[in-house]
């Protein structure tokens, strides 16, 4: 659950609106701390094959979930990834997400399938944001 402006946004909410898009295979939304809002939402979106991740895209993906919810729930961040960090089993390891949108020190990585995904990710978002 994410505080947006005072707002309560359930993040699997916001997940349901962004793979709705017809671009979109997979997402995991996190909150991350925003200097007037509280929270702000981070969205970490796979493509669907074919699909390339351009500005106009993300716009098109974050219109989508304004639609879909409304203006309050509108990603801040969009980072358009190869593959999100998963649990042997399947899981998104949204806490990881969180570290990598914060910009904090990663966690532990040693239950991932493939721990080289954090580590594009992170290069990833600090490029976008640096």
């Amino acid at each position: 659950m994410l505080n947006v402006a005072g707002h309560r946004i359930g993040t699997m909410e916001v997940e349901s609106a962004l793979v709705e898009h017809p671009a979109v295979a997979e997402a995991a939304v996190v909150g991350k701390a925003h200097e007037l809002k509280g929270q702000a939402v981070a969205a970490f979106v796979t493509l669907k094959e074919g699909q390339e991740p351009t500005d106009a895209l993300k716009k098109e993906v974050s219109d989508h979930v304004v639609r879909k919810i409304g203006a309050i729930a509108r990603p801040d961040d969009i980072l358009f990834a190869g593959d999100l960090p998963k649990r042997r089993s399947g899981k998104i390891m949204r806490r990881l997400l969180k570290d990598i949108a914060e910009g904090r020190a990663l966690g532990d990585t040693t239950t991932l399938a493939d721990p080289g995904v954090v580590a594009r990710l992170k290069g990833d978002y600090e490029s976008r944001e640096g």
